[in-house]
């Protein structure tokens, strides 16, 4: 039986009309869109896995630090005794990762190579660096573990002793280590008539303190304490400086531009802070750092 040429149209249309709206149905459907979700999340989960993470030795956790290793951020110059801040500080950290202290494993890395450009041999390094924009285009850094400033050191009873604000540093001749934002606190901040001083190592600049070859010379302010307190004991914290651009200056966990490991140990400081972890330490191991006046 033929179908008059009006009725065809109508059927036509008719079934048209269902098609498209079963189309519609199906686009709108609810995608699986939780489980997609959900799978992400354990991927994350998986590559935070405690004592699984994708380390340079499968099993091991590399923590590198400078060579010596100074107090009062390592005791001994024997990183892994679990002595001094950093020191206690790494542990805390492999611990939060799930690496006990049989399985982290310590490297030796100078301090300006720890953030040069290049693959690093390590898994993270903890050597007192502060965190930068500039440092950060060839590395990665955690979240900071602890907020520092830059303290003056100088010999008792000198002139540059008597320092009590910026302008009195001007005309000094100061120091500090090569690489550090005690050096860039000298250039950026003091910006003194006559060029710093730059040393290779913390113990050259005490050297050239004593020797009386610079006037003072600048570091963290608890290593300041240590110097005055136990190295050069005739020597003085004649102050510290404000942090630049009110943000606290703060040193991180390095490791390698875009390592997988950032986030999980970032993870992992942020929860040391935030349990309380972190100001233990910092009271066990730096209390003792008494505060100084400010230069302004």
């Amino acid at each position: 039986m033929h179908l008059a040429p009006r009725t065809l149209r109508r059927a036509v249309a008719a079934v048209t009309l269902t098609l498209l709206a079963t189309a519609t149905a199906v686009g709108c459907a609810p995608q699986p869109e939780e489980k997609a979700s959900g799978s992400a999340s354990g991927s994350a989960a998986a590559t935070c896995a405690k004592g699984k993470l994708a380390t340079k030795s499968s099993g091991k956790l590399t923590i590198a630090t400078d060579e010596p290793a100074y107090e009062p951020w390592f005791k001994d110059d024997k990183p892994a005794n679990g002595k001094g801040f950093e020191s206690a500080v790494a542990y805390a950290v492999a611990k939060q990762l799930g690496y006990d202290k049989s399985a982290v494993v310590w490297q030796s890395v100078p301090f300006n190579k720890a953030f040069a450009p290049g693959v690093k041999t390590f898994d993270f390094d903890i050597n007192q660096v502060s965190i930068s924009d500039e440092r950060k285009k060839a590395v990665d850094f955690s979240s900071g573990y602890y907020d520092v400033r830059q303290a003056v050191i100088a010999l008792k009873g000198t002139k540059a002793a008597k320092a009590t604000s910026i302008a009195d540093l001007k005309k000094l001749k100061l120091g500090a280590q090569v690489g550090t934002t005690s050096l860039d606190y000298i250039q950026d901040v003091v910006k003194p008539q006559q060029q710093p001083a730059v040393y290779g190592k913390n113990d050259q600049a005490k050297s050239a303190l004593k020797n009386g070859q610079v006037d003072a010379i600048v570091t963290d302010l608890p290593t300041a304490f240590y110097i005055t307190a136990a190295e050069v004991t005739d020597a003085k914290i004649v102050g510290q400086f404000e942090n630049q651009g009110g943000t606290p200056e703060q040193f991180g966990l390095v490791l390698d531009k875009g390592s997988a490991l950032t986030s999980c140990v970032t993870n992992a400081v942020d929860t040391l802070r935030k349990n309380g972890t972190l100001a233990s330490i910092e009271q066990q191991w730096l209390s003792d750092a008494v505060d100084a006046p400010v230069l302004k």
